[in-house]
């Protein structure tokens, strides 16, 4: 087999400071407490940088900035506020590299994923809220829309600067300001967009960032002057937020866990539909809530399928995030790598039988090669469990009730795909699923001008497109 040479992007382009302070009303500063936590790079354990860790005073300051601001900003004409936006994408593109780099030494994603889809839709959730910044009373949302007021946001640590994007970028489009507190394991992204913003000029107070862990983020959800909270992550945390919530009168929308089928029919093209269960599960070491975390193969074609499979992983290269060859990256952190192999043991242990390619994995970092169990069944708990990594349960099925049965049978309800050449049957099956996105003949695309959300425990609300705006939006 042809053997590829080491293809690494240069660490050079991005410089990373020794400590980063809190982002707020225009500023960084050190916090009030001057607590602090170190992000490292999961590849290689590296400490990356110190960061300040917001306390109770810190978030009260960044709220009160995002207040004083929401004045003047959701004054502003929508043409206006439409220049600061435009103003922002562009940046990121210019900056499209730099961030990416950043993005994979932080996070630990391959460098072809944050540079080919992470920066190139970031800048596009800028560019498209935009340009509806001036038309919001032809949204549908009544002819004369206001904003809520002042927006928390807590974002995940599988997309930092994407999900950024996707709450940042409607909420400054409807005149909100916002309070975003970022993952404490991959802080450096946001850090980084607040110089972005400051490069656009963005008015002092319109975006505040306070960087710290759970404590940050619960505080700052519980602030009795944030009218509205956004937050993407698990669902036990969502149930916590959810909770604290209730009765104050905050607007909420929860984007949570997913354990996606990705359904194949005996007619589905099997070479195409090998790539979409790849992508649907590798790519991003399997960190994506909408996942294809469980695979329903149709039994006819299961054997064949398999095989093509199972050829198709053993080509993967795990390994370094900055190599533009690699195709699986790190695990973000100690903590959920040691979930993963919790989860996959018991898998073992319950009877399903576990395969994985031949790959050496470095010896420093954190690290799990691409795993697919078979002889799985709906009460095995990798079937039935949130994995987030990259771990695919295949179950086989026999008719097509039979696959919308298994496909319904999870709490979750994000997303899930079908994979048939009939459209007649994709279009009869997705009708059927309980499923916030469901993608026919591929798998995990995205789109700014596409809405995205999920049922039952996946959560509620709608992120992108025209739906995206009604969440901020009074």
């Amino acid at each position: 087999m042809f053997e590829y040479a080491p293809a690494p992007e240069s660490r050079s382009v991005v410089e990373i400071a020794s400590s980063y302070g809190l982002f707020i009303d225009g500023s960084f500063d050190g916090g009030k407490d001057g607590d602090v936590f170190k992000t490292v790079n999961p590849a290689t354990e590296e400490v990356l940088a110190e960061v300040a860790s917001a306390g109770p005073e810190d978030v009260d300051r960044a709220v009160a900035a995002a207040r004083r601001a929401f004045g003047t900003w959701s004054a502003l004409p929508g043409a206006e506020r439409a220049k600061y936006l435009f103003r922002i994408a562009r940046i990121i593109q210019e900056r499209s590299r730099e961030l990416a780099v950043l993005e994979s030494l932080d996070n630990g994603k391959p460098i072809r994923e944050s540079r080919d889809v992470d920066l190139p839709l970031v800048a596009a959730h800028f560019f498209y809220y935009a340009g509806w910044a001036d038309k919001l009373g032809h949204a549908g949302f009544g002819p004369d829309p206001r904003p809520l007021g002042v927006a928390a946001q807590v974002i995940p640590w599988n997309f930092p600067l994407l999900m950024l994007a996707w709450k940042v970028a409607p909420a400054l489009a409807t005149g909100n300001t916002v309070v975003l507190k970022p993952a404490e394991t991959t802080p450096l992204s946001a850090l980084f967009f607040a110089d972005v913003c400051r490069q656009a000029e963005l008015p002092a107070g319109v975006v505040n960032i306070v960087t710290g862990a759970g404590d940050t983020g619960a505080y700052l959800v519980a602030h009795p002057d944030v009218d509205k909270v956004a937050f993407t992550g698990s669902t036990e945390v969502g149930r916590e937020i959810a909770r604290t919530v209730s009765g104050t009168g905050k607007r909420l929308t929860l984007e949570l866990g997913g354990k996606a089928a990705n359904i194949v029919f005996d007619d589905a093209p099997i070479d195409q539909a090998v790539e979409g269960i790849v992508n649907g599960i590798f790519f991003n070491q399997g960190h994506v809530c909408c996942a294809g975390s469980r695979l329903l193969v149709q039994e006819s074609v299961f054997e064949p399928l398999m095989d093509s499979l199972k050829r198709r992983m053993a080509t993967l290269r795990v390994g370094d995030p900055l190599d533009k060859n690699t195709d699986v990256g790190a695990i973000n952190s100690a903590a959920q790598l040691t979930r993963i192999r919790e989860l996959s043991e018991i898998g073992s242990a319950e009877g399903a039988e576990r395969w994985s390619p031949d790959c050496q994995l470095p010896d420093r970092g954190f690290w799990f090669a691409p795993t697919i169990f078979t002889g799985v069944t709906q009460a095995h708990r990798i079937a039935r469990e949130e994995i987030f990594g990259p771990v695919l349960s295949v179950l086989t099925f026999r008719t097509p009730d039979e696959a919308v049965a298994k496909a319904n049978n999870t709490p979750y309800g994000l997303s899930a795909g079908i994979w048939s050449e009939k459209g007649s049957r994709i279009l009869a099956v997705a009708d059927q699923l309980r499923a916030g996105v469901v993608w026919a003949n591929t798998f995990n695309k995205f789109d700014p001008a596409s809405p995205f959300g999920g049922y039952k425990e996946s959560g509620y609300g709608r992120e992108g497109g025209r739906h995206g705006l009604e969440a901020y939006l009074a």
